[in-house]
């Protein structure tokens, strides 16, 4: 499976049989999104910058909220959580994704605005690659983004939904949860290749290099 990231909270996940497109965003946010391919798209919530699907191509299957979906052997499962602290009196609601692909389960939490409750934390399970928001603004506190790190225990961290040259929106970047996490020389990657077999034993933090900025 090869992950890249194409801004924001957007990420394309290209698996043996199927690609897979996380949020995409409208360009109104900065970043160049192009017209990439997928079969499936899952959008976390309505907003500009996490479900402008008309900037993908090849008619993609979409999917939109909380249920369970299979797609040519895709297992993709979206449980309903919020956009905010106060059960969505502010932003809404926000859908966080399981998706199981290449015999990995990816965690990808959307725009969480809020604490993972214990309940919550167990229904997701076993996590290998955990997709986490880190700038702050209209998402969870870099805490919080910390401490679910510690719930979820997930071999692999990407972070995304932070401040860059490229994005026309004000966000904490990076580096503020990455010393929160205490690394000071991150691994940074322009795509992550991964399998089963070589996934790290200890949780890991990768950070992926949006295309536009190399």
């Amino acid at each position: 499976m090869e992950i890249s990231w194409l801004g924001h909270s957007c990420f394309i996940i290209k698996g043996k049989e199927k690609i897979v497109i996380t949020d995409p965003y409208n360009p109104s946010l900065g970043y160049s999104l192009g017209q990439p391919e997928a079969d499936i798209v899952t959008l976390s919530h309505l907003h500009p910058g996490h479900s402008y699907i008309e900037g993908i191509a090849n008619n993609p299957k979409q999917i939109k909220g909380p249920g369970e979906y299979e797609i040519g052997g895709v297992f993709i499962t979206g449980i309903a959580t919020f956009h905010d602290n106060e059960k969505g009196e502010i932003e809404g609601k926000n859908t966080i994704y399981l998706i199981e692909i290449d015999g990995m389960a990816l965690c990808h939490l959307g725009d969480l605005g809020h604490r993972l409750t214990p309940q919550l934390a167990e229904e997701l399970g076993v996590i290998d690659i955990l997709f986490l928001p880190v700038g702050e603004i209209s998402t969870i506190p870099l805490h919080i983004a910390v401490e679910i790190v510690g719930q979820l225990n997930p071999h692999i961290v990407i972070p995304m939904h932070y401040k860059t040259d490229a994005l026309d929106m004000n966000l904490q970047p990076v580096d503020e949860f990455l010393k929160k996490m205490g690394i000071r020389q991150p691994e940074v990657k322009t795509n992550l290749s991964v399998t089963q077999s070589s996934l790290p034993a200890n949780t890991q933090v990768v950070v992926l290099n949006y295309p536009g900025s190399l």
